[in-house]
């Protein structure tokens, strides 16, 4: 016996500036041994579509009975995520203050509107990187 798992999430922006919501499905099926290739590919595909599309409906329905109109999809940041060496800079630094992840990621929560330090964007992670250089 074979088992899919399809999960579908999105995040879109909130009411409350530099906030979000998030939607999400999961789904898991059992399906049959013995299917050919093509048929575990359209299995999969299918799955995925109906995971897709129901969080996409829900989507709609929550903002429409919001009153708000549906999401528009944001530009990805010009500069785009902060690189791995960055973030670890940030984390050398950080650690080096006494500053723990959980607190690093309260901080770019409240200032900046994104989760966690791995969500920065290259500008913002090279300003808090600057601003723990000067504070050295």
């Amino acid at each position: 016996m074979l088992r899919l798992n399809a999960s579908f999430q999105k995040k879109v922006p909130a009411e409350v500036e530099f906030s979000s919501k998030s939607f999400m499905a999961s789904v898991e099926l059992e399906l049959p041994a013995g299917l050919t290739e093509s048929e575990l590919k359209e299995k999969i595909a299918n799955t995925f579509r109906l995971v897709r599309d129901s969080v996409e409906a829900e989507l709609a329905k929550n903002t429409a009975s919001a009153g708000q109109p549906e999401p528009q999809h944001l530009p990805a940041p010009a500069e785009g995520k902060a690189s791995n060496r960055q973030v670890g800079y940030l984390l050398d630094l950080a650690k080096a203050r006494n500053v723990t992840l959980m607190q690093l990621n309260v901080d770019v929560k409240t200032r900046f509107g994104v989760d966690s330090i791995y969500d920065l964007d290259r500008k913002n992670c090279s300003r808090l990187i600057d601003e723990y250089q000067r504070a050295a």
